[in-house]
C-alpha cells in the first residue's frame, strides 16, 4: 500500500508541473483531464502526508519511552497518536479503494407516481421537494426538465438535472422503488394508505461529435404504377427520400450483398434519373384519345 501510495504523491507532482507550463493550456482536453486528476489526488496525498506526520511522531514516542525522565509524559500521548495513526491508515486504504468512473458525472432523475393515485402524486411531490433541498445544501444546481401536475399540486412525473461535484455517486443509491405508509391528505376517515414512486436516477453522458458521410446516404426513387397523367408527375416529384445505408453481408459465397451494392445509386445519378422521369412524365399526353 505504502507503495502505491507514493506513487500517486509523484503522480500529483507531475501533474501540477504540466498544470504550470503555459503550452499546456493550448489543449483545452488536456487540462480538463488533468484537473480532474489533480482533483482526485490531492485529498489522497494530503492524507498521506499526515499519515507521515503522525508514524514519524509515533517513532519519537516511541524513543522518548526508553528515557527514564521522559517516559511518562510520553506514555500519555503515546496511545493517542497510535489511534491516530491507526485510523489514517484505514481511511487510506478507503481512499484507495476502486471508484466507479461515473462518480463524478451530473444526474438526470425522473421521479413518477405508481400506486396510490392521487396520494402517490403528493408523494412524488413531496420526494421531488427533498432532492430539491438536499441539492441546495451541497451546493448543487437543479435544472427541471419536466413536469406533470394533479390539480391537488402533486406530480405524476417530474423529471430534472443535478450538477454538482459527485452528484452520481451521493444519488444512484436513491433508484428504485419509494414507499410511504400515512394517513394521506385525500383520505376523510382517517385510514393509513400506501403509496408508492419510482425514482429513476441516471448519470449524464458526455458530448460526442457525430459526422454524417454522405457516401453513407442512400436515395431511391420510386415511380406509381397506376394511373397516368398528373398523377404520375404528382406521385415522382413526391418520392424522393433519404437514408443510411444498410450493413451489406460479406459472408463467403453471399451475393446479396453485391447484388444489392449494384442497385445502389448515387446521389448523383439518382438525382439525374428523377429529372429525367420528370421530363418524360412531363411529356406524356394527359387526355386518353377519342374512341371510335
Amino acid at each position: 500500500m505504502h507503495q502505491q501510495l507514493n506513487k500517486l504523491a509523484l503522480r500529483l507532482e507531475e501533474v501540477e508541473a504540466q498544470l504550470a507550463q503555459n503550452e499546456t493550456y493550448n489543449d483545452p482536453e488536456l487540462v480538463a483531464k488533468l484537473s480532474r486528476e489533480q482533483k482526485e489526488l490531492t485529498p489522497l496525498v494530503e492524507q498521506l502526508r499526515q499519515y507521515q506526520a503522525k508514524v514519524r511522531e509515533l517513532a519519537g514516542l516511541e524513543a522518548l519511552l526508553g528515557d527514564p525522565e521522559c517516559r511518562e509524559l510520553a506514555r500519555l500521548e503515546y496511545d493517542g497518536v497510535k489511534e491516530q495513526v491507526e485510523a489514517l491508515e484505514e481511511s487510506l486504504r478507503q481512499m484507495l479503494l476502486p471508484k466507479d468512473p461515473m462518480d463524478e458525472k451530473d444526474v438526470v432523475m425522473e421521479i413518477r407516481a405508481g400506486v396510490g393515485g392521487e396520494e402517490a402524486a403528493l408523494f412524488a411531490a413531496s420526494l421531488y421537494r427533498m432532492y430539491a433541498m438536499y441539492v441546495e445544501k451541497q451546493g448543487w444546481r437543479l435544472e427541471a426538465a419536466g413536469v406533470s401536475e394533479t390539480e391537488l399540486g402533486g406530480f405524476k412525473e417530474v423529471s430534472f438535472l443535478v450538477e454538482g461535484a459527485g452528484a452520481y455517486a451521493r444519488l444512484k443509491h436513491e433508484s428504485g422503488v419509494h414507499r410511504v405508509q400515512r394517513v394521506p391528505e385525500t383520505e376523510s376517515g382517517g385510514r393509513i394508505h400506501t403509496s408508492t414512486c419510482t425514482v429513476a436516477v441516471l448519470p449524464q453522458v458526455d458530448e460526442v461529435e457525430f459526422h454524417l458521410d454522405p457516401n453513407d446516404l442512400r436515395i431511391d426513387t420510386f415511380r406509381s404504377s397506376g394511373a397516368g397523367g398528373q398523377h404520375v408527375n404528382k406521385t415522382e416529384s413526391a418520392s424522393i427520400r433519404t437514408r443510411t445505408a444498410p450493413c451489406l453481408s460479406s459472408a463467403p459465397g453471399s451475393t446479396s450483398g453485391r447484388q444489392r451494392s449494384r442497385r445502389r445509386p448515387s446521389p448523383e445519378s439518382a438525382a439525374a434519373r428523377w429529372a429525367a422521369g420528370c421530363a418524360t412524365s412531363a411529356s406524356v399526353p394527359t387526355t386518353s384519345p377519342k374512341a371510335g
